[in-house]
């Protein structure tokens, strides 16, 4: 094991094949479709501890409501849509929730929407689905992803408007698919988001999902990835800016349970202003079974003000000798001063100097995201969020 710093503060190591790291028991939370399954969380547990739940009260209570979100697309040739039954989802393979807030958001939500791909269809553009609050009404959404064997393809979910949204989106990627899933949160100032997004990846298929949050007051999101068959590849991205009095949290679960996958995690995220909080879990589990598995997943916080505060938790559980490569690194800290005084000594202004080092921060993750559909829309809304700067 080897442990180095970078000037953010990172602390990262790898685990080799002679290493096992004991942790609680990811396995053991409780899968169901029935809320009745699922404790009202307090803020005690361990799941729930980072989390404002005495905000969101409305979202753990298992009732239905008339809202709905106002949904515009444009879906290319060879994507179709349909309302399923969530027992027509569950034969599709999707996995069962785990929390309160999603198996709630399944039970109640009006209808399954359904996104299919046939096999061996490749989209020739990406899908865009234009998600609109429409009010402060608590409102539940289950959305189905399913793409065929060697089928390739992109959707992108932007999220806009006022809202207090609970949702579940459940994927299912075939055999030697290549898929591309992106959820933007673009909310207005006093939306509420919960979300869980669980993803089963076939053989040899290629899953990357991108979260962008810079929206919203409260938003919490959950992204569970397991495999149906060795050799599967997932990527998991994230990057998000959090301002004065927003709460930003993202946990991430791999649940290695093949032999020779794959998995990559990437996060990172900037504050500024009082009470700007951003919280990523990130939960790794390599099964007995997971044999020749590689894993990675890295966090990064860039702290822009006082008053803001990240916190970054990476967990790996390792049950067998056997793997290829597992690692994991976190960090949260201020300004590269080297940064910035190589720009300064060049003449640009100290302000202007720190809006480009928070934009190269950003950089590393844009630039692996590759959906050009979206590349506009995000670096519009980085730089709204630099203007606001109190840098």
């Amino acid at each position: 094991m080897t442990d180095t710093t970078n000037p953010l503060g990172v602390s990262e190591h790898s685990h080799g094949a002679d290493v096992h790291v004991p942790l609680s028991k990811r396995d053991d939370r409780t899968r169901s479709f029935d809320p009745a399954d699922f404790a009202v969380p307090n803020g005690r547990e361990e799941e729930w501890r980072f989390t404002p739940v005495r905000k969101l009260s409305d979202f753990f209570t298992d009732e239905a409501t008339e809202a709905r979100l106002k949904i515009d697309s444009d879906l290319p040739e060879g994507l179709s849509v349909e309302e399923i039954s969530l027992e027509a989802a569950q034969e599709l393979g999707i996995l069962e929730p785990e929390d309160r807030p999603s198996v709630v958001a399944a039970k109640r939500a009006p209808v399954v929407t359904h996104y299919s791909v046939p096999a061996n269809t490749q989209l020739d553009k990406a899908a865009i689905i234009h998600a609109d609050g429409q009010g402060d009404q608590v409102t539940h959404g289950h959305v189905v992803v399913s793409v065929g064997a060697n089928a390739k393809a992109t959707i992108v979910v932007e999220h806009e408007g006022l809202s207090r949204y609970s949702e579940l989106v459940s994927l299912v990627v075939g055999d030697g698919a290549d898929v591309t899933f992106v959820s933007l949160q673009l909310w207005d100032d006093g939306t509420q988001h919960m979300g869980q997004h669980d993803a089963i990846v076939g053989k040899d298929a290629k899953f990357k999902h991108i979260h962008v949050t810079l929206g919203g007051d409260i938003v919490r999101l959950n992204t569970n990835v397991r495999y149906s068959a060795p050799g599967g590849e997932a990527e998991l991205l994230g990057l998000y800016f959090a301002d004065a009095g927003q709460h930003l949290e993202h946990r991430t679960y791999i649940d290695h349970n093949t032999p020779k996958a794959t998995s990559n995690v990437h996060y990172k995220g900037a504050l500024q202003g009082k009470d700007a909080r951003s919280v990523w879990i990130g939960d790794v589990l390599i099964r007995p079974e997971a044999l020749d598995i590689d894993t990675y997943e890295l966090n990064r916080n860039l702290i822009l003000t006082d008053g803001a505060r990240a916190d970054s938790v990476p967990n790996l559980e390792i049950e067998t000798g056997d793997i290829a490569g597992a690692g994991h690194a976190s960090s949260t800290g201020r300004f590269d001063e080297e940064h910035l005084f190589y720009l300064m000594s060049r003449g640009i202004p100290e302000e202007v100097a720190r809006q480009l080092v928070v934009r190269g921060f950003f950089n590393e993750v844009i630039q692996k995201i590759q959906v050009p559909e979206i590349e506009d829309v995000l670096n519009e809304r980085i730089e709204e969020e630099l203007s606001r700067s109190v840098l």
